[in-house]
């Protein structure tokens, strides 16, 4: 089964996704509708499906003119329902459902916004992750606790090393500049922020990425690591707490 994964540039640093296989097309996401119209007209798609992952305005306000222009489906979290656009589905954690042939997982990755959620399709081997695990990131924790999220990204990080990850936003350099200060003798970590800045001087998207490569060089999944917390002088102390000793620091960079 083939699949076409289009990377749709939205707003000033957001990305929304285009998945097409079978005939059909569905979108993670919908920043706004004009850039994802325009793509889906130059390809002779039509929209099936909108998956939303969480309610912040940056990944829903394009629904409402996307269904007025093509009347897809539109999936999102149970957990979240009422702060999202009307669903015509509402998923749970570990439900899977159907998308012309392909299954779907979805996994409750709370703690950017409670009900936050991503989408995992193993035969594409593809998650679409948009503000909880980013390219050498993750989001603020904005409703969850850190607990929450550290949980949610071992979730991810549990997925098929080669499983492509699909975010939401182009923080990629800054997040690695972040990363360096963490781990500054990381050669997995150097040698990506170079091929980031390359990208990002010719004006690149750097998502997807390879979650095999985060788990070398994104510091928010590396909170368990002995290096990283005697690096940042907490040697016994638990992987949560480090964790969140990470995401304070990067809310302050």
């Amino acid at each position: 089964m083939s699949f076409e994964i289009v990377t749709v540039p939205c707003l000033s640093d957001n990305y929304a996704y285009l998945i097409h296989t079978q005939g059909k097309t569905a979108l993670v996401d919908a920043p706004e509708a004009a850039p994802i119209a325009a793509e889906l007209s130059a390809r002779g798609w039509t929209l099936d499906e909108i998956w939303v992952t969480h309610h912040h305005n940056d990944h829903i306000g394009g629904i409402a003119a996307l269904k007025e222009m093509f009347n897809p489906m539109v999936r999102g979290a149970a957990a979240d329902a009422k702060r999202l656009p009307k669903l015509d589905a509402a998923h749970g954690d570990g439900e899977s459902f159907d998308f012309s042939g392909v299954p779907v997982q979805v996994l409750d990755v709370s703690g950017h916004t409670l009900g936050h959620i991503a989408f995992y399709l193993a035969d594409a081997q593809a998650v679409f992750t948009a503000d909880s695990l980013m390219a050498f990131g993750c989001g603020r924790v904005f409703e969850g606790t850190m607990e929450q999220m550290w949980t949610s990204l071992r979730k991810i990080a549990a997925l098929p090393g080669d499983t492509m990850v699909y975010s939401g936003h182009e923080y990629t350099l800054n997040n690695a500049k972040f990363a360096k200060t963490i781990e500054p003798e990381n050669a997995d970590l150097l040698a990506r922020l170079e091929k980031v800045k390359q990208a990002s001087a010719r004006s690149e998207p750097t998502v997807p990425s390879l979650l095999a490569e985060e788990l070398e060089t994104n510091p928010f999944l590396r909170a368990g690591l002995s290096q990283v917390k005697s690096a940042l002088n907490m040697n016994g102390a638990g992987d949560a707490e480090v964790f969140a000793e990470i995401r304070r620091r990067k809310d302050s960079f």
